[in-house]
């Protein structure tokens, strides 16, 4: 049980506590006006006896200062026996009845977070495109030879005649994730021969 308050807690701690109050003050409410109508009329204090030497006054407890109405130690006892699921259907059907907006959750360093979620953004935007993809988009039919041949020298996995299906099959991807240096060479390479290349 305990473990379940910590876990909300942990989670939505402003909101959490925003919801402890709108239950302490409805609770209160309710319990102000339930005494009101069946509060007899308060009983007269009894005279002051002048024989007796006046008694010296107890401390007062912490439990006196506060004293926990039974109702609010019921409601608090029930809450506590809540699992996740049921305290966040508490939490929403409470939201409703009372009208509260939803309030954003902040981590406990909610300005910190902040600060370096937007720089990590900067960072984002200014970083570099690293990886580059070479793409065979089409040829100069006079010049199919030259470049099935040079297709077949850049890529040593094929022979001529998956070099000259993969020409033949133009848009094709030559390379991908190379280079920016090696994606400019290769380019040259088979524009040399007729091919028009793109680099993405």
């Amino acid at each position: 049980m305990i473990n379940t308050i910590r876990l909300v807690s942990r989670q939505s701690l402003p909101q959490f506590r925003r919801f402890h109050k709108c239950v302490v003050r409805q609770t209160e409410s309710s319990a102000a006006a339930a005494t009101e109508v069946a509060a007899p009329p308060p009983p007269s204090p009894p005279p002051p006896s002048t024989s007796s030497p006046p008694s010296s006054p107890s401390p007062p407890s912490p439990s006196d200062k506060n004293p926990i109405h039974l109702k609010i130690d019921k409601i608090a006892n029930d809450i506590i026996a809540l699992n996740l699921i049921e305290v966040a259907k508490l939490s929403e059907l409470l939201k409703k009845r009372l009208n509260l907006p939803d309030a954003p959750v902040m981590p406990v360093g909610g300005f910190v977070a902040a600060a370096q979620a937007s720089e990590e953004e900067e960072v984002e935007q200014k970083q570099v495109q690293t990886e580059f993809t070479v793409k065979l988009m089409a040829f100069d039919e006079k010049q199919k030879v030259p470049l099935i041949k040079e297709v077949k020298n850049l890529m040593s996995d094929m022979n001529l005649v998956q070099a000259k299906k993969f020409v033949e099959s133009a848009p094709a991807i030559v390379r991908a994730d190379i280079s920016k240096e090696e994606a400019e060479k290769l380019r040259d390479a088979l524009t040399k021969v007729g091919a028009t290349i793109t680099i993405v």
